[in-house]
Formats: structure tokens, C-alpha cells, sequence
């Protein structure tokens, strides 16, 4: 086989893939995962059930692509935030704004990445291993803002004993207040005074506390 065609070949093997990623995205949206159905997917994609399953065994398998793309937005959300700085500290503060803008503008994508560890333990050794090198992606800008920090004298050395270990627990931290804000605006629907909760208040207070604590 010439190289051109392998290519090619390649090409429409990969346009197919995000169709079916793509299609999923739409039915799992307008139905809900589990209310889904391969047949589903197969329709909206325009593909035969067959040649679907030449590409995902199963429902689970198209969700952790899925997965795997959300944490691909997210890794493009960090390197765009640390593009937008230079110090280690401004780094690690816009990289907790895109953090929230992430859940604000793609909720299902932070929704899927939730998800993700547990989903990971059902995956081939493929999409596991893809979607780790997404997840290390995600620490290694994390940390590599920190040892900036570090380095510049922005972060401080006497509370930061392991740049990675502080990525945890500053990720960790934020995505907890992320969702408590979801599960307080659900509880305050309808309620007098919903109207004087913040969402997006907290989060910036949160993010201004987090960066405090490690800040020199």
C-alpha cells in the first residue's frame, strides 16, 4: 500500500471516529446517557450499527472517548491560560478562572471528566492509557506553573513541600467549590433570595484564598 493511500485511508478512518464522537455528544445531550442507545449514535452519525462496533465495543467505550476529548479541552483551556502569563502565581490564578470557565461553557465535558477515574478502570489498555496521558497532561502544566513559582520567588518555598502534591490540592480544592455552587443553585432554584447567590463570587474568592495560601 503506497504511503499516500495509507494516509488517506487514515485520514477517513480518523473523520469517522469524531463523527461517532460527535453524534454521541448530540444524542447523549438531547437523551441522556442512559436513555441512549447504540442505535442511537449509528443514526445520528449515518452509519451502520456494524460499522460502529468496528469502532466502539460499546456505549461505555464512545463515552470515554468522549472523556478523553474533554480532557483534551481542558489540557488546551491550561496552555492558554499559562500562555497568558509569566509568573508562576499569575499562572496557577489563570489557570483556576479556565478551570470554571471550562464547567460554565462546556458542562457536559466537566460533567464526563467527573466521571473519568472511574470510568478508566472498565477501559481497554488504549483508551486507558490515552486518557492517563491526558490526566498526567493536565498535572505536568499544574506543576510546571508551581516550580515556576518557585523559581521566581511569586510562590512560596516554606509551604509548597511538593509542587505536585500542591496541584492536587489546589485542583481539588476548586473542583469541590465548583460543585457545591452546582448543587447550591440547584437546591435554590425557585427560592426567594436565589437571586443574591454568586457562583461566580465564590469561585473567585475561592481561587483568590487558594493562590493566599502559597502565595510568598
Amino acid at each position: 500500500m503506497s504511503e499516500k493511500l495509507k494516509t488517506r485511508r487514515e485520514r477517513e478512518k480518523q473523520a469517522r471516529f469524531d463523527a461517532i464522537l460527535d453524534a454521541a455528544e448530540r444524542v447523549f445531550s438531547e437523551k441522556g446517557y442512559d436513555r441512549s442507545s447504540m442505535d442511537d449514535i449509528a443514526r445520528t452519525a449515518s452509519l451502520s450499527r456494524a460499522l460502529l462496533y468496528v469502532y466502539f465495543k460499546d456505549k461505555a467505550a464512545i463515552q470515554r472517548g468522549i472523556m478523553l476529548r474533554a480532557g483534551q479541552s481542558l489540557c488546551r483551556r491550561f496552555e492558554q491560560a499559562r500562555d497568558t502569563a509569566t509568573t508562576g502565581r499569575a499562572q496557577i490564578s489563570a489557570m483556576g478562572v479556565a478551570y470554571w470557565r471550562f464547567y460554565v461553557e462546556e458542562p457536559d465535558y466537566f460533567s464526563a471528566l467527573t466521571k473519568a477515574s472511574t470510568a478508566m478502570t472498565e477501559a481497554d489498555e488504549q483508551q486507558a492509557q490515552d486518557m492517563l496521558c491526558s490526566k498526567s497532561e493536565l498535572m505536568d502544566l499544574m506543576v510546571g506553573a508551581i516550580r515556576l513559582g518557585l523559581a521566581d520567588g511569586t510562590l512560596n518555598r516554606e509551604r509548597i513541600s511538593d509542587p505536585e502534591q500542591t496541584a492536587l490540592y489546589l485542583r481539588g480544592a476548586l473542583h469541590g467549590v465548583i460543585l457545591l455552587c452546582q448543587s447550591e443553585i440547584g437546591e435554590r432554584e425557585g427560592m426567594p433570595g436565589a437571586a443574591d447567590f454568586s457562583a461566580d463570587a465564590l469561585i473567585r474568592h475561592t481561587m483568590d484564598m487558594l493562590t493566599w495560601s502559597i502565595q510568598s
